[in-house]
C-alpha cells in the first residue's frame, strides 16, 4: 500500500455544500459514455473543482503551463443513506505526492517487490547500452531484447490492474482485454478516473449514483479538451473495462445509439 494512503472509507468522501434531500437522483447509474450528465453529478463536480483549485497549490505541477488532466467524481449513497461523492484524477500527478483524499490507483507500486520500478530501470540500462554501442549487430540484438522485455513488463503490469465488477467478481485489465478480443490493452489502461472511482464503490459496498469526468488545466492539441468541460469516458481504454464492471457488453453502443 502506498505510503500515507489510508484505504478507509472515512478518509475519502467529499460532502455537498448544500442540502441534497430534494435533489433529483438518477434511478440507476448514468452511462459513462453518454453526454447526458445528471444534475447532482455536475454539482458534485463544481464542489470538487473548488477543492482542486485550493489543493493544487501544494502540488509540484503547473496546470496552466503543463498538459492538463482529466478528473472525475462519483456521487455515492453512504450506508447511512446520506449522499456524498468521491473524486480522483486520471493517471498520476507527476512530481507530486498527490492528495490522500483522492481515490488511488488500483495498482500498488510495491507489488511483487516493486517489479515495475525494477523493470523500468532495466529498460533504461538497455537503452543506455544501445546508445553506447558502436556495433550495428549488437544494437539490433539489444533493441530486440528491450522490446521483448517491455512487452513482458507491460503484460505483468496489466495483470496487476484488477477491477471488481457489479457482482463483486475480480478480473485484470489483461484478462478483460482478451475477452474483448484485444491483443494488448492500450497504454495506461486502468488509470482513468472513472473506473477507479467505480471500483472503489464496489469494493466498499457503497451505492454508485452518478458519474462524470471533466478536464482541468491546459488544453491538449487542437483544443480537444477544454478547462472545466465535461467529457464522456474514453473509448479505447474504458469501454472494455466498463463493459466488464457493469456487466453490460453494449454499454458504449447504447450510449451512442440514436
Amino acid at each position: 500500500m502506498k505510503e500515507g494512503y489510508k484505504n478507509t472509507l472515512e478518509e475519502h468522501p467529499f460532502y455537498f455544500d448544500h442540502d441534497t434531500t430534494l435533489e433529483e437522483k438518477p434511478s440507476k447509474l448514468n452511462n459513462p459514455f453518454s453526454n447526458k450528465i445528471p444534475g447532482i453529478a455536475k454539482k458534485a463536480a463544481k464542489v470538487f473543482q473548488l477543492f482542486i483549485e485550493m489543493e493544487a497549490t501544494k502540488w509540484d505541477y503547473d496546470f496552466k503551463m503543463q498538459k492538463g488532466k482529466m478528473f472525475g467524481v462519483l456521487v455515492i449513497q453512504l450506508k447511512n443513506l446520506c449522499y456524498a461523492f468521491i473524486g480522483t484524477n486520471s493517471g498520476k500527478l507527476q512530481g507530486s505526492v498527490g492528495c490522500n483524499k483522492f481515490i488511488q490507483s488500483v495498482f500498488d507500486d510495491s507489488a511483487d517487490d516493486f517489479f515495475i520500478n525494477k523493470g523500468m530501470c532495466e529498460l533504461t540500462k538497455i537503452g543506455q547500452q544501445i546508445n553506447a554501442s558502436t556495433s550495428l549487430s549488437e544494437s539490433t540484438v539489444l533493441k530486440a531484447k528491450r522490446k521483448q522485455k517491455s512487452i513482458r513488463l507491460q503484460q505483468q503490469l496489466f495483470s496487476h490492474y484488477r477491477f471488481l465488477n457489479i457482482h463483486r467478481e475480480t478480473s485484470s485489465v489483461l484478462q478483460i482485454s482478451k475477452v474483448d478480443n484485444l491483443n494488448n490493452p492500450p497504454s495506461a489502461a486502468g488509470e482513468c478516473a472513472a473506473p477507479k472511482l467505480l471500483h472503489y464503490a464496489f469494493k466498499n459496498k457503497i451505492k454508485p449514483i452518478a458519474l462524470v469526468e471533466f478536464w482541468w488545466g491546459n488544453s491538449i492539441k487542437n483544443d480537444e479538451r477544454k478547462h472545466l468541460h465535461f467529457y464522456p469516458a474514453c473509448t479505447n481504454k474504458c469501454r472494455p473495462i466498463f463493459a466488464y464492471m457493469l456487466d453490460y457488453k453494449d454499454i458504449y453502443n447504447q450510449a451512442n445509439s440514436k
